[in-house]
C-alpha cells in the first residue's frame, strides 16, 4: 500500500504547544506517532513523508526512521536540514526530492511540503497532497466540500497517522 504523512516534527517540544497535539511531553508525542505509523505501517508498505520529519540533526533523524516500518520517501520540508548533513544515512530513504508526482490506483497525485493554489492536473482530477500548515481535519472537509482537490497529509490532520492513497481517494469520491 502506498501512504502520506507530513509535519511529524519528532523531538521539536514547542509543536505540541504550537498545534494544539494532545500531549503533555515530547516523549509521550514521540512515542504515539511512532505506535500510530508502525500500527498502520508494514514493512511492504511505500510511505511519502511530505516534509518536517524533525528538525533536531542526522542522530536523532537516523534513530527515529530505524524505528519506522515501510519504505520511506522523502519530500523536502523547511525543517529536513538533517538530510544534507555528511554524517545521516541517504539509504535510510528510498528517495529524496522537492517535489514529486505519482499515479496509483488510476489517481494522479502531486506530492510538495507547501500548499499550492494549482498543480499538474488541477481541475482534471488530480489531487494535490501537502503539508506544512498544521491543519486540522476541518481543513480537509472545507477542500472536499468546496470541490478542491488538496488534501493537507500531516498528523495534525489525520489523528497523528499516516494516511493511505486509498482513504484519500475515497474521500474525494463525490467531488
Amino acid at each position: 500500500m502506498i501512504f502520506f504523512t507530513s509535519d511529524l516534527h519528532f523531538y521539536h517540544e514547542n509543536i505540541i504547544r504550537h498545534t494544539k497535539r494532545p500531549f503533555h511531553t515530547v516523549d509521550e508525542m514521540n512515542k504515539a506517532l511512532i505506535r500510530k505509523w508502525n500500527d498502520r505501517i508494514s514493512f511492504d508498505d511505500e510511505v511519502y513523508i511530505l516534509g518536517d520529519f524533525t528538525m533536531k540533526g542526522p542522530d536523532i533523524a537516523s534513530s527515529v526512521l530505524y524505528s519506522l516500518k515501510g519504505k520511506k520517501h522523502l519530500i523536502r520540508g523547511n525543517h529536513d536540514g538533517f538530510v544534507d548533513k555528511t554524517t545521516f544515512d541517504q539509504s535510510l530513504f528510498v528517495s529524496v526530492r522537492d517535489y514529486m508526482e505519482l499515479t496509483c490506483y488510476n489517481t494522479h497525485f502531486v506530492l510538495f511540503h507547501y500548499p499550492i493554489a494549482e498543480w499538474h492536473g488541477y481541475g482534471r482530477g488530480a489531487i494535490a497532497l501537502h503539508g506544512h500548515q498544521h491543519n486540522h481535519m476541518d481543513y480537509n472537509i472545507r477542500n472536499q466540500k468546496d470541490g478542491l482537490l488538496r488534501y493537507d497529509v500531516g498528523v495534525d490532520a489525520n489523528d497523528m497517522a499516516p494516511v493511505s492513497a486509498e482513504e484519500i481517494i475515497q474521500f474525494f469520491r463525490n467531488c
